[in-house]
This record gives structure tokens, C-alpha cells and sequence, in this order.
């Protein structure tokens, strides 16, 4: 087994966003027992997804439940920038690509009791090809087996198709909608590719929604930045 991944959490944002999580959490196990293995996906980058997920699973944890997050996106995840990891690191990619054989040499146990990661590993060229293949749903549905709740964070869906894939192996989804970024066409062809996949939308999570003059707490849920584009890569694909 790997040793613990220190991961450096600075931000998990204020009062109002941490109830919006547990709220979320709640939800997600009110959805049922079945609902093990939950795809967490967006129409676009920059819409808070990474974050919002990475929270959720942190948060589920928090409440007991044996949790692990997999960084599903190969192609530009923010993981390793974002939480401050050092050292050489393997995952999903390797794993996928046969340079590495056994599962548990790409899971992570963090300091976070309850929480094991996945990393996302260095940037491959063919991601979608790596996501649709059988050794990642076999993957899954083995550690489903052994964890009460896999959350599986993808790329936006509006922009490639890894989450469409990915799909078809979980029991549910939910998107992460950013307030005002994305029209409800773009929603809904995203919603569309989900359902075709086979998986069931558990809800939609609207990110960085003003409450402003509306009463009750009157604050807003996020504040977090633009990440840029798909398409530009470091060393582990992070943005």
C-alpha cells in the first residue's frame, strides 16, 4: 500500500458553500444504497467541478462513509496543483495503460480519515480510448466492493466525450452548472449525453449562484477562479 498522500486543503470556501456540500451529501444518500459509484461531470471547464466534487467526497467522509475520489481526468486535471502534491506520483493513466498491473499501487489513503485517492497520473494521449475500456469499469466496480462511495470526477462533458464513457460504468451522475456559463442548450445536449449512456442524473449542482438581496443568508455558494482552456498541458496534464 502506498503511504499517505499529504494533500494541502487551504480554501474549502465559506460557511454558505460548506452547507451547500453537506446538503449535497445528504442528497446523494437519500438517492439510495445502490448509488455507489457517482460520476461527477460539467459542460464546461471552469464551472467549479473539480472543487465541488472533491469537497463532496471530503465531506462523505467526514460523515463516516469509506470514500474514494478518482481523478478520471487525464487529460488536464487540476489534482496535484491545486492540493500541493510532491513527489512522483502514479495513477489512473498508468494503471490504464498497462505500465503499471496492480490496483492498489495507484490508491492513495490521505490524512483525511475515511478518504483514499486516485490521481488522474501523467497526461496520455488517448484518454478516451483509456476511459471506455473494460479495465476501467472492472476497476470501479472492485473497489465499489470495498468502499461505500467512489466519486469519479470527469472532464466537462460540453467539451469531450470522456464522461459520456465513463458513464456507462457508474450508478449516477451529477453536473455542475455554473451560473450563467452555460445555456440551457448546452445543459441539456450535456443531460442527453449522460442519459444515453446508460447512467441515472441524480441532480444538477448550480455553482456560484448569488443570493444577494434574496434573504435567509444572503451570500454566495463558491469563489473560485477561471482554470483556461482544454488543451493546455504541463507534466501531469494539470491546468
Amino acid at each position: 500500500m502506498n503511504e499517505k498522500l499529504e494533500l494541502h486543503i487551504q480554501d474549502e470556501g465559506d460557511f454558505f458553500y460548506r452547507e451547500a456540500i453537506k446538503k449535497l451529501r445528504a442528497n446523494i444518500q437519500f438517492s439510495g444504497k445502490k448509488n455507489k459509484i457517482i460520476m461527477i461531470t460539467s459542460v464546461f471547464s471552469g464551472e467549479g467541478k473539480s472543487e465541488v466534487s472533491f469537497h463532496l467526497a471530503q465531506e462523505m467522509a467526514n460523515a463516516g462513509k469509506k470514500v474514494l475520489y478518482v481523478d478520471a481526468d487525464i487529460r488536464k486535471s487540476v489534482f496535484l496543483e491545486r492540493y500541493g502534491v510532491v513527489g512522483e506520483v502514479v495513477g489512473l493513466s498508468e494503471f490504464l495503460s498497462g505500465q503499471i498491473d496492480r490496483v492498489d499501487q495507484i490508491i492513495y489513503p490521505t490524512y483525511i480519515e475515511n478518504l483514499s485517492v486516485i490521481l488522474a497520473g501523467h497526461y496520455a494521449p488517448n484518454p478516451a480510448e483509456m476511459l471506455g475500456d473494460e479495465q476501467f469499469s472492472t476497476l470501479l466496480k472492485m473497489e465499489s466492493q470495498r468502499y461505500d462511495y467512489v466519486f469519479v470526477d470527469t472532464p466537462p462533458l460540453g467539451q469531450v466525450i470522456d464522461a459520456a464513457l465513463v458513464g456507462q460504468y457508474c450508478d449516477g451522475a451529477v453536473l455542475i452548472l455554473e451560473s450563467g456559463a452555460a445555456s440551457r442548450q448546452a445543459a441539456q445536449r450535456v443531460k442527453d449525453q449522460i442519459e444515453k449512456s446508460g447512467c441515472r442524473i441524480l441532480g444538477a449542482v448550480l455553482n456560484r449562484a448569488s443570493r444577494e438581496g434574496e434573504g435567509y443568508y444572503g451570500s454566495k455558494y463558491g469563489k473560485y477562479g477561471k482554470y483556461g482552456k482544454y488543451g493546455e498541458y504541463s507534466k501531469y496534464g494539470n491546468e
